[in-house]
């Protein structure tokens, strides 16, 4: 039996992680809330009175950027208008998921429901009948300098007038074929309708939230495979126990869920009091992770909420505006990143330690006892490898000087730049949990130890797709395989089932779009 889509009313409000991964797997109907129609038919009277009066009106009766004086008589304003969408739709390279593009199109509408746009209710209207036909510009991903999405939204807004490339029930077509195919006419661009398509940041945020969920799910693993290997080396519990005193409340938090992760293995303990700096500090490190991540994930999701566009209406004038330079952002986004090589050095240094042979009596490169073989040495380097690869990806690039449009634009962000270096960190991260969890298997099979609960899960992960080390042999296709079920829905949201840190997996939905339904369910029977 087929199930009716869920429907998700637009307002205005800021969204929410559920929300965002729900619209974008295409599995929500999309409305807009009458009052949201009402501000902007509201904002609509007064761009028109405002044209009526002879007042330029940027990107609506003139032109924009260095062009910005040139002004257009009522008999060129279709044109004008429908050239200015399809002009900016020069994007390039590898296209975004439809994932993003859908959340694209939603931002889009929802910061219009604010009332400070100035665009007709007819061009929000076609935006939610796309996305209820599920016709889904291709958005290629490189011409955003993250000073609005110009080259990014354009390809958005030059498909809704019937040109570029659309994907249109699993295929990829020309956008006016794609229009026929659903039953749908191509837009009309009034004054302002144009603008208002193209000069936002709405892909980004989509980009920029998809991505900061996709490294609250991969710090979730990481952290679970630091715990699995600090067990096999025989940490101390003792550092975890005392952070939920003298830490941070989210060092705290890091510190009881290793605690409650790891309570049904009673390893053996190989130290007395002082651990090396990644086995004792491991909630340290995660603590101040999260944190930033959080705080990251709420920035993101507040700019879901508010009009980022030039000009605005406010205060019943049509404004100038400096919004569309989404600087906060982008600055907490390459603190992010910072934080993420952070989290890569803790892992990669657990890995050395598995492999130098200088803990409970561990073999040098896990060899096993008797056996001829070279070992999990060379693959340390892989460790090495992916922490630089984090670390070179963590500079900030936001503050580089760049000026264009003839000097009137001298400020740019640069975040989905930002968003492509954070998005390849998180894919080298998945890897490095992978080769941690990997090496820690290994140990614990070494010393015949039998983890419990969280460690568990990880460890069955590992030997169904590695065997036990005894002669070598090749472990590409092995530590990609543990990557890629480690990384999927499926065991994310059994690990948040299993012991979950329910502030932070619930604001960032994690798992798979059943499992974050289930929970939402359970939250909304609990506060009834």
């Amino acid at each position: 039996m087929q199930h009716e889509r869920p429907g998700i009313e637009l307002s205005g409000r800021p969204l929410g992680f559920a929300e965002m991964v729900t619209i974008g797997a295409g599995k929500a109907t999309i409305s807009a809330s009458a009052t949201g129609m009402a501000r902007i038919a509201i904002a609509r009277e007064i761009v028109e009175d405002a044209i009526a009066s002879g007042m330029p009106v940027y990107g609506s009766t003139t032109g924009v950027g260095a062009m910005k004086d040139v002004e257009w008589s009522a008999d060129e304003l279709d044109t004008f208008n429908l050239g200015l969408v399809r002009a900016h739709h020069f994007g390039t390279g590898t296209p975004f998921s439809c994932n993003v593009v859908r959340n694209a199109m939603a931002i889009r509408v929802n910061t219009a429901l604010t009332g400070q746009v100035g665009c007709t209710p007819e061009l929000i209207e076609a935006y939610i009948t796309m996305l209820k036909a599920d016709l889904i510009p291709v958005v290629r991903r490189t011409g955003s300098i993250g000073c609005a999405d110009i080259g990014l939204m354009g390809q958005i807004g030059a498909v809704l007038t019937g040109v570029g490339e659309a994907i249109y029930r699993g295929n990829r077509m020309q956008a006016a074929e794609a229009f026929r195919a659903a039953g749908l006419e191509p837009v009309r661009m009034a004054p302002r309708d144009s603008l208002a398509s193209l000069s936002i940041n709405a892909v980004s945020f989509a980009a920029a939230a998809e991505t900061t969920r996709n490294a609250a799910a991969s710090i979730r693993i990481l952290l679970a495979t630091a715990m699995m290997a600090a067990g096999a080396l025989g940490a101390s519990r003792d550092p975890w126990k005392a952070v939920r005193h003298v830490g941070t409340a989210r060092e705290a938090l890091i510190g009881a869920w290793l605690c409650n992760a790891s309570d049904d293995w009673n390893w053996p303990v190989a130290t007395h009091v002082q651990d090396p700096l990644s086995l004792r500090m491991i909630a340290q490190v995660f603590g101040a992770v999260i944190e930033n991540l959080l705080s990251t994930g709420h920035k993101i999701l507040a700019a879901t909420g508010r009009s980022d566009d030039n000009p605005v209406v406010v205060e019943g004038r049509v404004m100038t505006s400096g919004g569309s330079l989404p600087l906060d952002v982008t600055i907490l986004l390459e603190s992010a990143a910072l934080c993420m090589a952070h989290a890569a050095r803790n892992a990669f240094n657990r890995c050395v330690i598995l492999g130098n042979g200088q803990r409970r009596d561990l073999p040098v490169n896990l060899v096993p006892p008797g056996r001829i073989a070279t070992g999990f040495g060379p693959i340390i380097k892989l460790a090495g490898e992916i922490f630089s690869r984090v670390l070179s990806m963590s500079n900030p690039v936001s503050a580089q000087s760049l000026v264009v449009a003839a000097g009137l634009e001298d400020e740019a962000a640069f975040l989905p730049l930002v968003i492509e270096r954070f998005e390849r960190q998180m894919q080298a991260l998945k890897r490095l949990a992978a080769l941690e969890a990997l090496l820690s298997a290994q140990a614990i099979d070494i010393l015949g130890d039998e983890p419990k609960g969280v460690a568990a899960m990880l460890y069955e992960v590992v030997r169904k797709h590695a065997d036990f080390y005894i002669v070598d042999r090749p472990l590409s296709a092995e530590v990609e395989a543990i990557e890629e079920e480690l990384g999927s829905d499926d065991f994310l949201s059994r690990l948040t089932a299993q012991v979950p840190i329910a502030s932070f997996d619930d604001f960032f939905a994690l798992g798979s779009l059943e499992h974050i339904e289930e929970r939402l369910t359970r939250h909304e029977a609990q506060a009834i």
